[in-house]
């Protein structure tokens, strides 16, 4: 198939592909008489893992690392367990990082008095020095 059939079956841009392709992550496809890319069943299954797995939010190395074991089909997967570890460790980061963000916005919020913009809080703790003036207190 095409480069874009391709990207159509596994609904990723051409220029990811030729991206993925550049880093290694996508073998490079044979070519047509007149030079086009022409990708198999394997490319589309290697894509469509790639593509479940950033979508998973699984960084290119991890991705990378993930096919490399899943060529090795007799291997244990014990290597496998442990990026998924990994990054469900970093997810459940974010998360908490996210969680004490919403609480400082909300905290900015709840102080608003629907004043003017001269007196807004959330401009005040946005704007530079804020966050000395808070270490202060």
């Amino acid at each position: 198939m095409a480069i874009g059939e391709l990207g159509r079956q596994t609904a990723t841009r051409v220029e990811t592909i030729r991206y993925y392709e550049r880093i290694g992550l996508l073998p490079a496809p044979a070519r047509t008489a007149g030079n086009y890319r022409a990708y198999g069943p394997e490319h589309l299954n290697r894509l469509s893992f790639i593509r479940r797995s950033r979508d998973l939010g699984f960084s290119l190395d991890q991705v990378r690392a993930l096919l490399d074991l899943a060529d090795e089909r007799a291997r244990s997967c014990e290597a496998v367990d442990a990026i998924a570890r990994d990054h469900l460790a970093e997810i459940d980061r974010k998360i908490a990082d996210l969680r004490a963000l919403r609480r400082e916005l909300g905290n900015m919020i709840s102080q608003c008095r629907q004043g003017t913009v001269a007196e807004c809080r959330i401009i005040d703790a946005l704007s530079p020095g804020a966050s000395q003036k808070k270490r202060r207190k």
